[in-house]
């Protein structure tokens, strides 16, 4: 629960009306019924009723709206107070799938752009919770990739979620192992190849359907499989199981030692990473900066594999 989305609450309540509001407080009005929705799941209510006409509030709505406002009218003496006249906080959230080009780009960010107060967020995570926080706004941008197989159910969420795709990078396939794995001394290898070992694979979640899995050619069937949740954990088990994971070529900061090799994987697929930002919601600058670092990273990597 938000300040944002109790203030969101209380204006709709006073308008009666969420396209109303949605032209009094410059939001989309999908964007603001998004946020009314996520508070009503959070808090296990329902605070308003939809219709046609407008919106109904119910008895357990109005109990919360009393809360709210009280919550809203203190937040609003504290910031006529203490905020009017203080530097403005920079703010700024990034979601994306487990890429450490885009953590590393955060760091640059971070270092080059941040002043003396500022909130900024790094989501690493599920594909599906990636989409919904830019949809619901909760990031700026986001970080996804697409194939030829996922491409029309993740274009199709997209378009739910007032979201936009534009590619960053298009890349051929690659497989990541440890330097002792058997493929090690491979310079190209083929799905065959593969069966003998462990495949390891980001968890999704309840959204853990093909569609949505952040390795290409998610509906090979595979007799050895680990799902994990993070990139230390995928690098631990590539060491210490002899498994692999599926990815771009782009070699993960992290993954740059002795220790983990990349090996192109022979097959006719295109990995299509891109950004994602909601159509309602104008760019910062500090969005452009972070999408600029992204973008010279793509390049200095694609110059170093040449």
């Amino acid at each position: 629960m938000t300040l944002q989305q109790l203030k969101y609450a209380v204006a709709v309540a006073n308008t009666g009306s969420i396209s109303e509001t949605s032209k009094t407080l410059f939001i989309a009005q999908s964007s603001l019924s998004a946020a009314i929705r996520d508070l009503e799941e959070e808090i296990g209510i329902t605070i308003f009723h939809r219709n046609n006409r407008g919106i109904l509030i119910t008895p357990e709505g109005r109990e919360f709206l009393g809360y709210a406002r009280q919550v809203v009218q203190q937040a609003h003496l504290i910031e006529d107070k203490y905020i009017e006249h203080a530097q403005p906080k920079q703010r700024f959230a990034v979601s994306s799938q487990h890429y450490s080009f885009t953590s590393s780009a955060f760091v640059e960010l971070v270092h080059d752009y941040a002043g003396q107060s500022y909130e900024f967020i790094f989501r690493e995570g599920r594909t599906y919770d990636t989409i919904m926080d830019v949809s619901h706004l909760r990031s700026d941008l986001g970080v996804i990739y697409m194939s030829r197989f996922n491409e029309a159910v993740i274009k199709k969420t997209l378009e739910e979620g007032n979201l936009v795709f534009r590619e960053l990078l298009a890349a051929k396939p690659h497989i990541f192992v440890g330097k002792n794995n058997p493929l090690a001394g491979k310079k190209k290898v083929r799905l065959k190849d593969l069966d003998p070992l462990p495949c390891l694979t980001y968890e999704q979640g309840e959204q853990n359907s093909f569609y949505f899995s952040e390795e290409i050619l998610s509906t090979l069937n595979h007799e050895k499989s680990i799902k994990v949740t993070d990139k230390s954990a995928i690098v631990n088990l590539m060491i210490g199981t002899n498994g692999y994971t599926i990815s771009s070529g782009m070699y993960p900061s992290y993954l740059r030692g002795e220790e983990i090799i990349t090996i192109p994987l022979d097959v006719k697929e295109t990995i299509r990473i891109g950004i994602i930002t909601h159509k309602d919601q104008k760019q910062s600058y500090l969005a452009e900066a972070y999408i600029k670092i992204l973008e010279r990273l793509v390049e200095k990597e694609k110059e170093s594999q040449e």
